[in-house]
């Protein structure tokens, strides 16, 4: 069972973060796409699902075992797990990229599922040639 923390230590870690990270703690954007996450997923317990947000917000869990915790915490598959954690990431924890590097030190990964864009493919262009097969139209 992870370490629980008091209201006095979790705000000692608030205020130690950059203000990148403070500001997405308490963001509305990152409540409402948690929110929508949970709806999309069938998760009834959002506040779990925000308290283990807000756990890798303060530097509490690592961003690499996000997905497994929440798996085992909301008691929920594998592949709901996997799903949920990829949206938090690319929602929640990739614009902030930079500075939950700096938090844990380490190079973060986005899983090997989630691929970047590729190029926009251009539709051909219409042939101007006359279509034999076709009437003129009057």
């Amino acid at each position: 069972m992870a370490k629980e923390y008091t209201k006095k230590q979790l705000w000692e870690l608030y205020n130690k973060l950059p203000p990148t990270l403070k500001e997405v703690v308490f963001s509305e954007k990152a409540a409402e796409t948690i929110y929508n996450v949970c709806e999309k997923n069938d998760i009834d317990r959002i506040s779990d699902l925000t308290r283990y947000v807000q756990d890798v917000l303060l530097g509490i869990l690592k961003p690499d075992e996000f997905q497994t915790t929440i798996g085992t915490g909301l008691g929920i598959e594998k592949d709901v797990a996997e799903k949920v954690a990829q949206e938090i990431n690319r929602f929640i924890f990739y614009p902030i990229k930079g500075s939950l590097e700096e938090l844990y030190n380490m190079d973060i990964t986005p899983p090997a599922q989630m691929k970047a864009p590729g190029p926009i493919e251009k539709k051909p262009k219409p042939s101007k040639r006359k279509d034999s097969y076709r009437e003129p139209v009057q």
